[in-house]
């Protein structure tokens, strides 16, 4: 491990251990720049990898902007979707779905996205599985990250209810851990996106191969909270435009599977809204429905 990789990993252990109460009053302590922008990631796979991946963009973009960006995730996706509702993050990367629910809710809008990007739901095997056709699943248990998530399990299985295939969900937490229970063999398939795919060990995903994709859809939502300061905002804008002209910028965001920054409106997620999808967020049940 290099020496900015160990210190990037000592400092995320450090930060995530702490509760958010203990983390206010770490900040209290140690006093930061007068901006400080609470960056959320969704946990789609391993906090201390997010945090060595996305770290260096945000360290480019606070640089850039003069204001401090600072990573937050969560240690599963539940936790994340309850601070979603809390507005603890100031500025979150979310699914689709998180984006529709908590824009509906007045608590975020629409910020950036990835440029020129579509998000697709995956079903993945065991390279050397018999099953050839999503009908193969009948009856077999499926690995699925969290129940809200929105390409790798909620179009997943509104596809396997729409062809009528009985299935035993079974919610394993993670994209990562989607994989690597395939890989194992410890179920025959999962859900999951081609991007968090490509970001898994090679080991893991060597074993793998896609079974089904779905149609496209408009991909995951960096957003801000409703009352953000509308100046620090545009500053942030600026360097994110900045960040796609620059080498450097652009090779950072390649680490996190992004082609660059493309400006967004709410509206931009109403194909995800004309689904009609309602799943449990968090602490939040409610009933589920496709249109």
């Amino acid at each position: 491990m290099n020496t900015t990789r160990r210190r990037l990993l000592v400092l995320f252990m450090t930060l995530f251990c702490l509760t958010p109460t203990a983390h206010a009053t770490a900040l209290d302590t140690f006093p930061l720049p007068a901006h400080v922008v609470r960056v959320g990631i969704v946990p789609q796979g391993a906090p201390s990898e997010l945090f060595l991946k996305w770290q260096p963009v945000l360290a480019w973009l606070s640089k850039a902007s003069g204001i401090t960006l600072e990573f937050i995730t969560a240690p599963d996706v539940p936790t994340f979707e309850d601070r979603l509702a809390q507005g603890e993050y100031d500025i979150a990367y979310m699914n689709p779905y998180h984006f529709v629910y908590f824009n509906e809710q007045g608590k975020y809008h629409a910020f950036v996205r990835n440029q020129d990007q579509r998000i697709y739901g995956i079903v993945v095997v065991r390279n050397d599985s018999k099953v050839q056709v999503l009908k193969d699943l009948n009856g077999e248990i499926i690995a699925f990250p969290t129940p809200a998530a929105f390409a790798a399990t909620i179009i997943v299985e509104n596809e396997l209810q729409r062809q009528h295939i009985f299935f035993k969900e079974d919610i394993v937490k993670s994209h990562n851990s989607v994989y690597r229970n395939v890989a194992m063999g410890l179920t025959v398939a999962g859900g999951g996106i081609p991007r968090t795919l490509k970001m898994i060990d090679p080991d893991i995903q060597n074993k793998l191969r896609i079974l089904w994709q779905s149609p496209p859809y408009t991909p995951h939502a960096m957003a801000t909270r409703t009352n953000f300061d509308s100046q620090v905002r545009d500053k942030i804008f600026q360097a994110m435009q900045a960040m796609n002209q620059s080498e450097e910028g652009r090779a950072l965001l390649q680490e996190v599977r992004f082609k660059g920054f493309e400006p967004a409106k709410d509206s931009d997620w109403d194909d995800i809204r004309a689904l009609g999808i309602k799943v449990k967020v968090g602490t939040h049940d409610v009933q589920k429905h496709s249109n």
